[in-house]
Formats: C-alpha cells, sequence, structure tokens
C-alpha cells in the first residue's frame, strides 16, 4: 500500500482532534495501518492545532516540508501557514471563512484577503478545494460541526485509503450521541460540495 500523508490545521476548538481521532478509527477498522501525531499550541486561546496522519508502512509521523499529500484546514490563514508542506502534488481542502487571530481582531495586524490566500495556495498546489464549511455546519443544525463537514469534502475526494463509509461508521463511534445527526449531516454536506 501506498503511503498517504495528511496534514489537518485548525485554531483550538474547531474539532481538530476528533477529526485525527475519526480518521484514525476509520483505519484501524479497516485494517489500514495509520500513524497519528499532534501538535497543540495555545489550543485553549485559539492558537494553532496541527495533527499529522500517515497512511500506510511509514516509520514515521513526520511530514517534512513539501511531503503532505493532502492538507485540510479549518481556517484559510491557518491554510497559508501550513503551506510549506505542500508541493505540486499536495490537494489542499479550506474553509473559506475566516477567524482572525487576536492580533488582527484587535487591530495590531491584518488579516490577508481571501484572493491573496487562494493565489498562494494555487502557486504551490496541485488542487485546491474551497467550502464554506462554516455555512455547511450552520446548515447542518450545528456550527461547531465544521470538522465533519470537512472529513466529508475529505473523504469524497477518494484520496485516503479508507472508505467514505468507512468514515461515517467511525463517525457514529466516536461522537456524542447527542452530535451524531447533526456530524453525520455535515459529512454528507461537505461530501457533496467537494463532488
Amino acid at each position: 500500500m501506498d503511503v498517504t500523508r495528511l496534514i489537518i490545521v485548525a485554531v483550538g476548538g474547531q474539532g481538530n482532534l476528533l477529526a485525527s481521532k475519526v480518521l484514525g478509527e476509520a483505519a484501524r477498522a479497516s485494517g489500514v495501518s495509520v500513524r497519528m501525531s499532534e501538535i497543540h499550541g495555545m489550543a485553549q486561546r485559539g492558537g494553532v492545532v496541527e495533527s499529522a496522519l500517515v497512511f500506510g508502512a511509514a516509520e514515521s509521523t513526520v511530514i517534512s516540508d513539501g511531503e503532505a499529500d493532502i492538507l485540510v484546514s479549518f481556517e484559510p490563514l491557518e491554510a497559508l501557514r501550513a503551506l510549506r508542506k505542500c508541493s505540486e502534488k499536495t490537494v489542499l481542502i479550506t474553509n473559506t471563512k475566516p477567524l482572525p487571530p487576536f492580533t488582527a481582531a484587535t487591530g495590531r495586524g491584518t488579516y490577508p484577503d481571501m484572493e491573496t490566500i487562494r493565489s498562494r495556495i494555487r502557486a504551490k498546489t496541485a488542487r485546491l478545494i474551497e467550502i464554506d464549511a462554516t455555512a455547511l455546519a450552520t446548515g447542518a443544525g450545528n456550527v461547531l460541526s465544521v470538522n465533519m463537514v470537512l472529513l466529508g469534502a475529505l473523504a469524497a475526494t477518494g484520496l485516503l485509503p479508507v472508505t467514505e463509509n468507512a468514515v461515517r461508521d467511525a463517525i457514529r463511534e466516536t461522537t456524542r450521541k447527542q452530535f451524531l445527526e447533526t456530524n453525520l449531516k455535515a459529512f454528507e454536506l461537505g461530501g457533496q460540495a467537494a463532488k
């Protein structure tokens, strides 16, 4: 089996760790080898959270600059920040709804416009999939389901060594019952948006 290297970046509180857990469970249930690691910056204060998942016969979870096959970003500026992990072969999936960092929100910094972010990503990667995951999550019934929208988009690309059904089953296994219905709906909406 080929090795697939996936980076997921988000801001603390957006559900990156649950998304990683879902993918890890989907891989385990499918008999696919997976290694995972996480970096929790100042997550509780809205800082970056980064997960690395390596599917297949790899010996390390380290994804060096230029090695990511897929990058999923829950926030556009985080996609730009992690762009060094990408190459001309990378598929990048991002939420288009900004969540400005503290410095930009308080006027001590500026948030780049979406066209600047978009053009820099397109110049470095093979493919950019843009989704207003925040709007789709809200439409599914819970704005906190952005992670499930993006998982749906990722699963729909067919780039992972696990099926959409395996990811859907893993959502059922890892999600609290009170959020299950909205998470599954968000997953479906993300998949439809990516197709």
